[in-house]
Formats: structure tokens, C-alpha cells, sequence
């Protein structure tokens, strides 16, 4: 069953809808009574009821539509943040196209830091940072000799930016990195799940763990694909 407040988005929403509904129990509650105040908050309740339980069960799947391609260019789409330059993510990238002509195209949705920055349209600094990290990656696969290219997402939403580049890049498959489980918002808000629901291409889920790269540890195992 789905859990419709398993990520920090849905809580914030949660939060938010708990206060503007308050205001008319309130308000209400001073004009005409406590007893019509507790009327109202009674109808909020069965409403707000309702929808959770229709939020728990779920949403439809939808297939994404997939630009298609008859060349024999194997081509693969990268959907990554902050992991995009990543030891292992570019580890993934070389083996794949090791042995075969392969084309590869990276997007780094421009994710804002907190709720209240998105809510607010402040993604610059976001944009900013999801660019940087993207031309770094991008150089270091041309100097493995990667065939890649790539942008920066026009959506927060990690599944749009995926849906929107397939119209695009005819993908032949799809690699989607992460930070591990512990440490991932994507992961959190079912990010990699919705994507294998959708998306009607093989999917490679990479966990990238960057403090142990950075601290020459050996890497956790890639998540199945």
C-alpha cells in the first residue's frame, strides 16, 4: 500500500493543509459557536479522511512515451543530482558502453535545498550548482572517453525530467543514481520505483556512496537493475 506522507514534501503539504484548515474552525467557531466550529472541523475531518485514503491506494502507472531510434547507436539516458559525478556512477557508464558505439545523455534536475525554496520559485543557486556538478561529470567521462552530453533539468521532479528527456533522446535504457538508502530523498519518494513503473525501458539503479569515495573506501554494491 502506498504511504501517502513517506517523504518530507508530503509532510510539509500535510502541515501546511492542517493550518489553512484551522482558520475557518476558528473563525467560525468565534462568530456562531463552538458548536458550529466543531461541525466544520467535523466535515474537514471526514474530508481530509477520504482523501488519505484515496492517496493510500495509490496511483495508476502510466507508460512514459520513448522516442525510438532504428541506428545502431546504443544510447543510454543518465538521470542523476548531486551523485552525477560520482566514482561509480561513471564506473557503470564505462562498462556499459565498453565494446559498443554508445551515446550517453545526462540530466541533473535543478533540485532547491528546502521546500520553501521551491514553493518560492528560488531554484537560481539550484540551477547553478546542478550545472557545475553536470560539466564536471561531463568532463570526466570525455576523458574516459565516453560519448556524452547533456542539461540540466527544467523540472524539481526527478520522474518529469526523465519523462521530458525520452521525448527527446531515444534511450535505450535508463541509469538512475542515488545516494545509498540512508541518505536519499529520490529513494525516499519513490523516485527509482515510479521509474520502473513507467518507463518502459531496462533501468539500472546506481547507488553512489560520495563519503566513501571521497574517503577511499570500498563502495557498497549497486543496487539490482
Amino acid at each position: 500500500m502506498h504511504n501517502p506522507l513517506r517523504s518530507e514534501a508530503e509532510m510539509f503539504r500535510l502541515v501546511v493543509i492542517i493550518g489553512l484548515a484551522a482558520v475557518p474552525v476558528i473563525v467560525i467557531g468565534l462568530a456562531a459557536g463552538p458548536e458550529w466550529g466543531a461541525i466544520v472541523l467535523g466535515v474537514e475531518l471526514g474530508i481530509g479522511l477520504g482523501l488519505i485514503w484515496q492517496g493510500s491506494r495509490g496511483r495508476e502507472a502510466h507508460e512514459a512515451e520513448v522516442t525510438r531510434s532504428d541506428d545502431d547507436v546504443h544510447r543510454i539516458l543518465v538521470v542523476a543530482n548531486e551523485t552525477v559525478g560520482g566514482k561509480t556512477l561513471l564506473d557503470e557508464l564505462r562498462a556499459r558502453s565498453q565494446g559498443r558505439k554508445a551515446e550517453i545523455f545526462v540530466v541533473v534536475p535543478a533540485i532547491a535545498s528546502s521546500r520553501l525554496q521551491h514553493l518560492a520559485h528560488d531554484v537560481d543557486d539550484a540551477i547553478a550548482e546542478a550545472r557545475t556538478r553536470l560539466d564536471s561529470s561531463l568532463a570526466a567521462m570525455s576523458a574516459a572517453g565516453l560519448n556524452a552530453r547533456g542539461e540540466v533539468g527544467d523540472h524539481h521532479d526527478p520522474n518529469a525530467a526523465i519523462e521530458d528527456a525520452l521525448r527527446e533522446f531515444p534511450a535505450d535504457e535508463l541509469v538512475i543514481s542515488t545516494h545509498p538508502p540512508e541518505r536519499s530523498k529520490w529513494l525516499e519518494s519513490g523516485v527509482v520505483e515510479r521509474a520502473r513503473e513507467d518507463v518502459p525501458l531496462p533501468l539500472t539503479h546506481v547507488v553512489v556512496d560520495l563519503e566513501a569515495e571521497d574517503s577511499g573506501s570500498p563502495q557498497k554494491a549497486q543496487a539490482p537493475g
